[in-house]
């Protein structure tokens, strides 16, 4: 596994379309190599569009993003997004939608070595081979995160994944993310409207503010109990809450979307390599039939 990421971002601002408001305004942000940062505002501050355009995913109007000093002019299987939808190909296994991010790396030689640890890791081994129509919505976003870390990226970004799901499944997964992303060395960005799970799983909190998207603030969650800080962490967590809240104003535990046109993800199965920044094994015919296939539940930015 290489090195986890430094990223910067510098001076990026961003609209949609020329004479359409201002989504993103002048945002300069560093992120540590090996650090979580959690990235909170209330929807349509621009947080999920800032996500996308660290990630190679968008062009910002103006600025520049740095993965270790390469400007990121589009995606990387070295940075990789997960989206609130796993995104998997329903009629493939475990798997086989594991490896999609090998394959059309034209590595799937290594598939075996390289996806069984993962699936040990997020707890799927026994279903290596179930349909993942079968699973549970907690066990496929487990496969899409074995996917994203199957090419071995150097940073992962998360926009909301442990939304859709159950409390008990969202803080398993919160701790086993955290868990695996430190055990690999990997830098982790993450966007959420809930202020706990920010606070819980960034060692630096992002408030954000809207019209334009602003940073209004940055937290360091170093001190508080849970995150390797000190006693009386529950009190100093809720202060820290308190002052996000009245930072980025009203309730930030909502599921209301954001940025929506950043936050489509649904496209034909043909722009699949091309957005996954790979090309499928040549001569495979398995990935003939995935291109071939019109379907629109497709994993780009896992893979």
């Amino acid at each position: 596994m290489a090195r986890s990421a430094h990223i910067l971002i510098e001076n990026v601002s961003h609209r949609y379309r020329w004479g359409q408001a201002v989504v993103l305004d002048d945002i300069s942000l560093t992120m540590e190599p090996g650090l979580s940062t959690a990235i909170v505002g209330r929807s349509g501050c621009g947080k999920s569009t800032l996500l996308q355009i660290a990630c190679g995913m968008m062009t910002p109007s103006s600025g520049k993003v740095y993965v270790d000093g390469t400007y990121v002019d589009g995606p990387s299987p070295k940075w990789n997004l997960m989206f609130q939808e796993p995104l998997l190909y329903p009629w493939m296994t475990v798997f086989e939608n594991a490896s999609l991010g090998l394959r059309f790396a034209g590595r799937m030689k290594e598939a075996a070595k390289i996806v069984e640890p993962l699936l040990e890791m997020v707890g799927l081994s026994a279903l290596r081979d179930v349909n993942v129509q079968q699973l549970s919505g907690g066990q496929q976003q487990r496969v899409a995160l074995a996917r994203s870390l199957a090419v071995e990226p150097t940073a992962l970004f998360l926009d909301e994944p442990f939304s859709a799901l159950d409390a008990i499944t969202r803080r398993a997964l919160q701790r086993d993310v955290l868990e695996i992303t430190r055990r690999l060395d990997i830098t982790l960005v993450l966007v959420t409207h809930d202020l706990d799970e920010a606070i819980s799983m960034g060692n630096r909190v992002v408030a954000m503010t809207p019209n334009p998207g602003r940073i209004a603030a940055i937290e360091d969650t170093a001190a508080l109990a849970g995150n390797g800080g000190q006693a009386g962490g529950e009190a100093a967590s809720e202060d820290m809450r308190r002052r996000l809240m009245a930072l980025i104003g009203g309730d930030a535990d909502g599921d209301g979307q954001e940025d929506a046109e950043a936050t489509d993800t649904t496209f034909n199965v043909e722009e699949l390599p091309e957005r996954a920044g790979a090309i499928s094994a040549p001569g495979d015919p398995s990935s003939d039939d995935i291109t071939q296939s019109k379907t629109q539940t497709a994993g780009a930015r896992h893979a």
